[in-house]
């Protein structure tokens, strides 16, 4: 969830517990036994289309909207018709749950559980958590990302912005070098790779010809990976022998796929929402520290056990 919608659910949260204009709403003289005081919510400045009232406390359609588009982003793929999609559903939701969920905040002001000092300091630290996050949202608004910075990034990283590379591979694993030899001999010779594979490899590839399919660097060890993927090794080329955890093994390349360097056009976008975020955390980060420098911060570390 982005932080614009944090901050209308937020909001939409902070309303259920009735915290505008509490010193009106709970008078500070305690009631009577057994009495529970009615919350007489006052009428509020309003600010966008309301689609419902409870004992005149409104719910407003935007707030109902980034609520629904919220609950809408946790809906597994694989479960679309959760998601809350027509007028119908939208209803629904907010009979069944935004209205339920209000009558029970009010009733639970009206029994003054808002000024119990644990949920007090809940929604101290609930406050604290919205307005560091309405801030942080602000400063990082102001953050822009030129041309400039994006062709200088694509051309610094380039090389990184590959396509993985995938090989089509087949091998020959055996268990002494003897026999590795001999098999280099053979191949050198004339010998078909997949038969060969066949008839003498060691691991379970043989049953294909040794076909390994497509692979990336890192599935296998370090020291096929220097072989497999080395720029010397061409389609159709037999690799030497080398030592493996799984005995000696010899490589047959087959095909290539990807390893291609996108163009700027291509990663464009992808670049600016990545110098984008960098740049946010960088900005906030420096406003923290500065908010920091001027503040009077104690820690008292004996304090935490």
């Amino acid at each position: 969830m982005n932080n614009t919608r944090i901050i209308f659910y937020s909001v939409l949260v902070l309303s259920f517990f009735n915290l505008t204009g509490c010193d009106k709403i709970f008078p500070k003289k305690a009631p009577k036994a057994g009495i529970p005081v009615k919350t007489e919510t006052p009428a509020l400045e309003v600010k966008g289309t309301i689609v419902a009232k409870v004992n005149n406390q409104p719910i407003i359609l935007e707030d109902l909207e980034a609520e629904i588009e919220s609950f809408n982003e946790e809906v597994p793929a694989d479960r679309p018709a959760e998601k809350i999609d027509t007028k119908d559903k939208k209803i629904t939701y907010l009979k069944n749950v935004v209205i339920r969920r209000m009558i029970m905040a009010q009733a639970a002001s009206d029994k003054g559980l808002n000024r119990k000092p644990e949920v007090e300091r809940a929604l101290e630290n609930f406050k604290q958590r919205l307005l560091a996050a309405e801030l942080g949202r602000l400063e990082a608004e102001a953050v822009e990302v030129t041309s400039k910075e994006i062709e200088d990034y694509y051309n610094m990283a380039k090389e990184e912005l590959k396509e993985p590379e995938e090989r089509q591979l087949r091998e020959i694993v055996v268990a002494s070098e003897g026999d590795a030899k001999s098999i280099m001999i053979e191949l050198l010779q004339g010998g078909d790779f997949a038969t060969m594979a066949q008839s003498r490899s060691i691991m379970a590839s043989a049953k294909k010809g040794g076909d390994l399919g497509l692979i990336k660097k890192g599935v296998k060890s370090a020291q096929f990976d220097d072989v497999a993927f080395s720029s010397s090794l061409d389609i159709g080329k037999t690799s030497n022998y080398f030592k493996t955890a799984e005995g000696y093994t010899i490589l047959r390349l087959e095909a290539k796929r990807g390893g291609k360097t996108k163009t700027l056009t291509e990663l464009w976008d992808d670049i600016k929402t990545g110098l984008t975020f960098l740049k946010q955390q960088q900005k906030i980060e420096e406003l923290i520290s500065r908010l920091s420098a001027a503040a009077k911060i104690e820690v008292i570390e004996s304090a935490i056990k």
